[in-house]
């Protein structure tokens, strides 16, 4: 069985390092504002795309540029330059669903994936983007069983794309789900004037509907108000099957995430994948990744349409179950090569012995751990507040622009 890439998102420096140091095979990213999550993350630069082409090649990371919003006439001149640029800082690949795009990638002899919103359903739309294509992202809304069909094909026909080999099949493996097919929803652009297809979605779907019936004036009776919101697609507990299915990619959302959702995602995912490559993953492993995928952003869980579902499943409310939820402390101050050692400003919230504590940054991602010692104002100490300075030992760098959070437990609804 051969090994399959695991592909996280960056939505700036601090997950792109996250991803990094958590066992990502590739990293996909947007620039500007032509990209699905341009209103959702910061996003990356044109200046950016040489560091991140740096950081992804000394790890030997895939890097991918999103570039898969429709496109306008006005658009193309910072298309071509963008992807031109992406060129020449060597960034991997480019994620694409306009034929603008995947025609100006091509003359420059840029690697081209074909992005979801092409809605990717057949053997024979495969053949077709496999003129001009390597990697494909199937449409959500299949089943393995469909997935696995096409896979096959690919085999048997030896369909290959513009690099000569076997076309590689993508599919999404965890995060959030939208309503429409494959992402193709115009509510936002009917009801906000600002188009989900141009990366601005309003999200009007995570909102609470009544339902009324016009011609009575009665209100439905429905089990959930939030009729049009899915819960978070998670497929770390049947990761095994998606293997057998032939699939060579898979993508987890998250480019408007926090740095430690794609560490904790990263991680859970690269263990899955590792250990049923080793032939050691089980159900009591998959119990406890669970465990851990809970505890960062989520709407809940469900297995998406992989698994034969023919209708969603619903967010029982907004916002997100996540079973912990970080709490700004401070600011990272310094750092003592020699002795290992942090140094903060504690500016908000206490910290103690004992405390799980997430520091990120641009260089540092997001490390978690748990403080077993401190020296608060130079006195060895069992907790600081704000006003003092706290130094920490630590196993990583830390640089003045980190931020320090304390973890700790969020209670949700039922």
């Amino acid at each position: 069985m051969q090994k399959i890439e695991l592909m996280a998102p960056a939505g700036n420096f601090e997950s792109l390092q996250a991803a990094l140091d958590n066992g990502a095979d590739s990293i996909y990213f947007g620039v500007e504002q032509l990209n699905m999550r341009a209103r959702a993350s910061i996003n990356f630069t044109l200046d950016d795309l040489q560091e991140i082409s740096d950081r992804c090649k000394a790890k030997n990371v895939r890097s991918y540029l999103t570039l898969n919003t429709i496109i306008y006439d006005h658009d193309l001149t910072i298309v071509k330059t963008l992807i031109q640029q992406a060129k020449d800082a060597d960034i991997t690949a480019v994620i694409a669903m306009d034929q603008a795009v995947i025609a100006t990638a091509r003359e420059i002899g840029m690697e081209i994936h074909i992005s979801t919103q092409i809605n990717i359903t057949n053997i024979e739309t495969v053949k077709f983007y496999a003129m001009f294509a390597d990697t494909m992202v199937l449409s959500r809304e299949l089943s393995l069983r469909q997935v696995k069909k096409i896979t096959d094909q690919i085999e048997k026909e030896n369909i290959c794309g513009p690099a000569g080999r076997l076309v590689e099949i993508e599919i999404f493996g965890h995060g959030a789900l939208c309503m429409a097919v494959s992402g193709k929803c115009y509510m936002s652009l009917h009801t906000h004037n600002s188009s989900a297809n141009r990366g601005a979605c309003k999200q009007n779907c995570r909102k609470k509907y009544t339902v009324i019936d016009q011609e009575t004036g009665i209100e439905m009776e429905l089990d959930n108000e939030y009729i049009m919101s899915p819960k978070d697609l998670c497929t770390i507990d049947f990761l095994n099957e998606i293997a057998d299915a032939g699939v060579k990619v898979l993508k987890i959302e998250g480019r408007g995430r926090a740095p430690e959702y794609v560490a904790k995602v990263i991680k859970c995912y690269r263990d899955a994948l590792d250990s049923i490559e080793a032939g050691t993953y089980s159900k009591e492993k998959v119990v406890s990744w669970m465990q851990e995928l809970e505890k960062v952003y989520n709407r809940g869980f469900w297995s998406g349409y992989y698994l034969g579902q023919q209708l969603g499943e619903w967010s029982k409310g907004s916002g997100s179950h996540a079973t912990q939820k970080k709490v700004y402390v401070g600011k990272g101050m310094h750092y003592f090569p020699k002795a290992t050692i942090g140094e903060f400003k504690i500016e908000a919230y206490d910290i103690a012995i004992g405390d799980t504590i997430l520091i990120t940054g641009p260089t540092t991602g997001a490390q978690e751990m748990e403080i077993k010692e401190m020296f608060v104002n130079d006195v060895k100490g069992e907790k600081a507040s704000k006003g003092d300075s706290c130094t920490i030992p630590l196993e990583f760098r830390i640089r003045p622009s980190d931020k320090l959070y304390k973890i700790v437990e969020n209670k949700v609804e039922a």
